[in-house]
């Protein structure tokens, strides 16, 4: 049961941004949208995957971790297919030269090849195999938001919040790694 709630819960923003643009029809820059949804909703249930392990003795969804980072990468290849679909319009070519030319769009790229590697490695048998190229997610998670904020053009207050947000994260994660290390030893 509660794995399809979870489920529920992590398709909602694609509902909405089905909604909003299906339905209601008040966007009025559909593939930015589509690029402000997907992305943030990407980079959020990201980084929700890897504070699952610093949340254990309040809500414990360790278990569904792998099902919720799954769902990360599906907005990941969203977004991806926003650019290469709607913006590239299927042009190669363009992908290559926009990938290139902007180095937010470069960030993005490495971050989302990493998020493949992670997705197809995913599975029981083949995580025991590549269980330590894993951490490579907060590389990404860097990536990702370096992505973010130089495709915004501007540094806003909510940015830099989301940043201070992430230098937490990472210390705490750090944190708990020094502690679990510690524990062994």
């Amino acid at each position: 049961m509660k794995k399809v709630l979870l489920a529920i819960v992590l398709f909602l923003p694609l509902l909405y941004l089905s909604l909003e643009l299906f339905i209601f029809q008040d966007v009025t820059d559909p593939i930015k949208y589509i690029y402000t949804i997907t992305g943030v909703t990407a980079t959020v249930i990201l980084f929700i995957t890897i504070t699952l392990s610093l949340i254990t003795k309040w809500i414990n969804l360790i278990k569904y971790r792998r099902m919720i980072g799954l769902f990360g990468f599906l907005y990941a290849f969203l977004h991806f297919l926003n650019f290469y679909i709607l913006d590239a319009e299927l042009d190669f070519a363009f992908v290559i030269k926009e990938t290139l030319d902007k180095p937010f769009i470069y960030l993005g790229m490495i971050a989302f090849f990493i998020l493949i590697f992670m997705a197809i490695t995913s599975t029981k048998r083949l995580f025991k195999k590549y269980k330590n190229y894993h951490k490579l997610i907060y590389f990404a998670l860097g990536l990702i938001t370096i992505h973010f904020i130089m495709a915004q053009k501007s540094l806003t207050i909510l940015q830099i919040i989301y940043v201070l947000l992430i230098l937490v994260i990472g210390y705490c994660k750090l944190l708990q790694q020094i502690i679990n290390k510690n524990k062994i030893l």
